[in-house]
């Protein structure tokens, strides 16, 4: 079934093909102090990435995402919630139509311009299909984009390919990539179990979400919208808006490591 982020066939339609995105553990949340309790047996998270992983960036028509190569523990993030490492997968970004929306988690009512998520998969099953159908197949590591001053220079690379991959189904080579260069200083986090924020919206991640934004500018978020949704031959539409409203949080606990 096509889904996308138009009124048509947008977030608030997802549920009639994915029954599952109505389910108990969805994502994204609003994060707030109210109902996060620090848990003090949360450990610091580590992640080890070989930049030799990094294979091609594309347009899929729905984000701008990098994809590595997750055949063995080349790249991992250990530590945190997490037992066990986690392979990364692929990273990927949500963002608006303009500086003041756009990212997927919302913190005290604060919604920032853009979200990062570095996806990684369990490989305790046997592969990525397999690991998205457990509990604990997938982590994400959630990175919030801030628009300010003195923007991180390392979103430069990433946003340097955003001309070779302009329209969806676009891929260019991306090698030699260290998407540790992205993170914060602060590595403090919340975490909670959640679910995939696109179709089918499985209910299978641990969310690691850090409290530290990164900084972009205004030109680098301006960059993002110059990708277009639609194929070359077809008519120009800007890729904005592509992040999914929060979702209830039931009876689900928000942990925080600080």
């Amino acid at each position: 079934y096509p889904w996308g982020y138009d009124s048509d066939n947008g977030p608030d339609q997802w549920h009639k093909n994915y029954p599952i995105a109505k389910g108990r553990h969805q994502s994204p949340i609003e994060i707030n102090n109210e109902f996060v309790h620090y848990d003090r047996s949360l450990l610091p998270w580590f992640a080890s990435y070989d930049p030799g992983a990094a294979k091609t960036i594309l347009n899929n028509g729905k984000t701008c995402r990098v994809v590595f190569d997750d055949s063995f523990d080349r790249s991992v993030l250990r530590g945190g919630p997490l037992s066990g490492v986690y392979r990364l997968r692929q990273l990927h970004f949500h963002w608006g139509s303009s500086d003041d929306h756009g990212s997927e988690h919302v913190v005290n009512g604060v919604r920032y311009a853009g979200e990062l998520h570095l996806l990684h998969w369990n490989p305790k099953y046997s592969n990525y299909l397999d690991a998205v159908r457990r509990t604990d197949g997938i982590a994400v590591l959630a990175i919030f984009l801030q628009v300010g001053k003195t923007p991180k220079p390392e979103m430069k690379r990433i946003l340097e390919e955003i001309n070779a991959i302009k329209t969806k189904g676009k891929e260019a080579p991306f090698p030699n990539f260290d998407p540790s260069i992205l993170f914060p200083k602060s590595h403090d986090y919340w975490t909670y179990h959640g679910s995939f924020t696109t179709p089918p919206c499985e209910e299978c991640i641990t969310w690691i979400v850090l409290r530290e934004p990164i900084i972009v500018s205004s030109d680098q978020m301006a960059k993002l919208r110059s990708l277009s949704k639609n194929a070359e031959n077809e008519p120009d539409l800007p890729l904005v808006d592509n992040w999914r409203p929060t979702q209830p949080l039931y009876f689900r606990m928000v942990s925080a490591s600080f």
